[in-house]
């Protein structure tokens, strides 16, 4: 589990950081995401199960701190990082006009997520103690008073868990009913039902890691909150396989969204191939070397403009980045043209009173263009 966690999610940061045409928004909040999963399995799943299967503490007083620690911070992190992701599908789908964050706003973001997990972590560093008895030694959280442990797991639950779902279930409620029930506003162009099927397999990748995070997550939350309410819980007779259990379900987590990704994003998949194509059974195919290859556009580019002259019979397409088209001309001839912008993106107008044109825009980012 450790390996598959760890290596899954430096390879999914990898086909990010090493491929331009990968670089878009939400992929940068993926990053975030695999960075705090690859973390977590590395720095704390062995070392919890061999204290919690020895009940005892052999790593020092240091690493009893960032034990205690990091943990809350990898998982606000993880959770914060799908909400990011929620609203800017949320934005993409339902407000496709409106601007959308940049590459250098994403990180700022990004930036503060991990500045808010530090804080909201920092009491189980705090609060942290190795304890010396004669028979072993524990790493333990001392809190100063006997409601401050009740009151910080309440306030873990709602803002770890509780509140990010909470955003997310709105959002991609909101989202589901406009793709499955209605129309997307704006998108009336030929590749209406392409687009839309494309956002469909993103939101439905996206709900499936958030579902997943949720149920590996649920128990361990409920554990705590109950030892918190009830100290005699923690004497029950098989209370440590008990939490064996959770904690390896809660760990288990941070292995699934490298398999998530790569079962249902074809990008994806295609980085995943040639990061093993050394394997004998691996075959990278030239549409898998096709599906990573950058654009001669700027990534950040967030809308597709489709230009049919009837007249004169031409037509001049820019497709967004991440479609993975290049601009192309019909029958070239010369299109008197003047630049304005909508959403931050260039689109081209016809000033030819003779040419009778279509403009039809469609805002496209991310892993969702177009798997």
């Amino acid at each position: 589990m450790v390996a598959v966690a760890v290596f899954g999610n430096i390879i999914v940061m990898w086909i990010i950081l090493a491929h331009k045409r990968m670089r878009t928004v939400t992929n940068y909040f993926l990053v975030s995401l695999a960075f705090s999963d690859a973390s977590m399995a590395a720095f704390n799943t062995l070392v919890n199960f061999i204290y919690a299967l020895h009940n005892e503490w052999y790593f020092g007083e240091a690493y009893c701190r960032f034990h205690n620690f990091f943990p809350i911070t990898a998982i606000f992190a993880s959770i914060y990082s799908m909400s990011a992701i929620a609203v800017d599908r949320y934005m993409a789908i339902i407000n496709p006009l409106k601007p959308r964050l940049s590459a250098t706003s994403t990180k700022v973001v990004i930036g503060s997520i991990w500045v808010f997990a530090f804080v909201l972590a920092f009491p189980q560093c705090l609060y942290s103690e190795i304890k010396v008895t004669p028979r072993r030694t524990l790493c333990l959280l001392v809190w100063p008073g006997s409601g401050k442990k009740l009151t910080y797991q309440i306030i873990v639950v709602l803002f770890v868990y509780c509140f990010p779902l909470l955003v997310m279930g709105i959002t991609y409620t909101i989202v589901g009913i406009t793709l499955w029930g209605g129309e997307i506003p704006g998108d009336t162009s030929d590749k209406y039902h392409e687009q839309l099927r494309a956002k469909r397999k993103v939101v439905k990748m996206m709900i499936v890691v958030v579902v997943t995070f949720a149920i590996c997550w649920l128990p361990y939350h409920i554990f705590f909150i109950v030892t918190a309410l009830d100290i005699k819980v923690e004497r029950w007779k098989y209370i440590q396989q008990i939490y064996l259990a959770i904690f390896w379900l809660a760990m288990s987590s941070t292995m699934y969204n490298p398999i998530i990704y790569c079962c249902l994003n074809k990008r994806f998949r295609a980085g995943f191939k040639r990061a093993f194509r050394w394997c004998p059974f691996i075959e990278v195919s030239s549409y898998d070397e096709l599906e990573l290859k950058s654009t001669r556009f700027n990534p950040t580019r967030q809308s597709s403009l489709y230009t049919v002259s009837r007249m004169e019979s031409s037509m001049t397409v820019v497709f967004d980045p991440n479609d993975g088209e290049t601009s192309r001309s019909v029958h070239k001839k010369r299109v008197t043209s003047s630049e304005s912008t909508l959403n931050g993106c260039s689109r081209k107008n016809s000033t030819d009173a003779s040419t009778n044109s279509i403009f039809i825009s469609s805002p496209c980012t991310s892993v969702d263009c177009y798997s």
